[in-house]
């Protein structure tokens, strides 16, 4: 069990009492928390200009893709329904 695993079993089993012994555990539990957040924004990275470039890019194509194929898909679609309105519409 990792350090901060058994710090939130402690924290939630300090939490588990009366309503009186959470109030008072209150304090501590935003402190681990507190704690807890500045541990993991020390991990956090900034991307690089080239990776930031490279995935915009990548969203751009999907775009563009993604559009093509719903504007496909919609021009079959609105020749389907306006053959079957003029089809049954004429009979």
């Amino acid at each position: 069990m990792g350090v901060e695993t058994k710090k939130m079993a402690n924290s939630i089993a300090a939490a588990g009492g009366s309503f009186g012994d959470q109030i008072k555990s209150w304090p501590e539990r935003i402190r681990s928390f507190y704690n807890d957040v500045r541990t993991e924004m020390r991990k956090v990275t900034a991307p690089s200009f080239k990776e930031v470039r490279a995935t915009t890019a990548v969203v751009v194509v999907t775009v563009f893709i993604f559009g093509v194929y719903f504007f496909i898909i919609d021009n079959v679609i609105q020749r389907g329904v306006t053959f079957l309105y003029s089809y049954f519409g004429s009979h």
